[in-house]
């Protein structure tokens, strides 16, 4: 009697599926351990706050007590952690089960509280890794979208408390391409960084952030006789619009952004169905010139953005710098 695949592999999908669980139900009955081990931990050190070193002295002896008998999970830098992990998050009801202990180690580093939280609520609603998540703190996520929104509005929108409206709202400047493994001073031509982006495709989609698909590569547009070629396509199920990309390796022109403007216009006009909202155009490039973009679109332009790229990861300094500068910016435009 012969046995239809489809039984074989939905039972070998139900059999991998309880075992993701059983993993995950005993990764987060282990972080809720360290939690209660570092609130004994901290209650027992605030019995002794009149001496500055008896916090150190406790977590000494416990590890002295309990390496022996349960390993090096239990040692003197372990025990420290799960002290800190309670008093970063105090509150046991907060814990996220989707989160492993790996996830709140790498949580730990990060001082600012709005920043944690901002990476929890992304990790749990598009299930990142600890590496997906690793890398997106590493390339200051929250920091480069700081540059075109409010921080309320990262917040909100991570949280799912509203939905992205706008390209700024989702589109970084700048995105960090690191991952491609190309090097920043070596030359390359526009199709081997389309050909790196397509080869590393799903790590793209993680820099693009929540809601992208790939749609097509090098799309052909004819026209009365004139063949045209778009990058890349996207679709972005939040904002329910198609989002292109044109590749540039040099600085930016006033010339490419008539060109994008020019495709975002065919796919509004063409590919666009009632129901989905305007087409938005994203021009990568290595540099550009924030007043020829300003002076090249009109005013009221909500669809066209600039985003250069970095192949190396900035530092957060960098990052804070840019911040600075367009609170600078906002505060002399509304101000005056």
């Amino acid at each position: 009697m012969n046995l239809s695949n489809n039984l074989i592999q939905d039972v070998k999908h139900l059999i991998a599926q309880s075992r993701e669980r059983a993993v995950r139900a005993v990764d987060f009955q282990r972080t809720v351990l360290y939690w209660h081990i570092g609130e004994r931990i901290f209650n027992e050190e605030q019995q002794g706050k009149e001496r500055a070193d008896y916090g150190n002295y406790v977590i000494k002896y416990l590890s002295e007590q309990l390496q022996p008998e349960f390993g090096s999970g239990f040692s003197y830098r372990q025990l420290e952690l799960m002290r800190q992990f309670y008093r970063t998050f105090p509150i046991a009801n907060s814990l996220r089960s989707q989160l492993s202990w790996t996830h709140y180690r790498l949580l730990l580093r990060l001082e600012n509280e709005d920043k944690r939280d901002y990476y929890i609520a992304e990790t749990v609603k598009n299930n990142w890794s600890v590496r997906q998540m690793e890398r997106q703190i590493n390339s200051q996520l929250f920091e480069r979208l700081l540059l075109s929104n409010d921080k309320e509005s990262v917040l909100a929108v991570a949280r799912n408390e509203k939905l992205p409206v706008t390209p700024q709202e989702i589109i970084k400047d700048p995105m960090v391409l690191e991952f491609l493994g190309l090097r920043r001073e070596s030359t390359y031509y526009e199709k081997d960084l389309e050909q790196a982006i397509i080869t590393n495709l799903q790590d793209f989609l993680l820099e693009l952030g929540n809601g992208f698909s790939f749609v097509a590569r090098q799309k052909r547009i004819h026209l009365d006789g004139d063949d045209f070629f778009v990058d890349l396509v996207f679709y972005n199920r939040l904002l329910q619009c198609f989002v292109i990309f044109e590749i540039k390796t040099h600085k930016l022109s006033h010339e490419d952004l008539g060109q994008l403007q020019m495709y975002v216009n065919y796919f509004d006009r063409v590919e666009k169905v009632e129901h989905e909202k305007p087409t938005i155009g994203v021009l990568l490039c290595a540099d550009k010139n924030n007043a020829v973009v300003k002076f090249s679109l009109p005013e009221n332009n909500k669809t066209i953005v600039a985003s250069q790229y970095e192949l190396i990861l900035p530092t957060e300094e960098q990052l804070l710098t840019e911040i600075k500068k367009e609170i600078e910016i906002y505060n002399t435009k509304y101000t005056e």
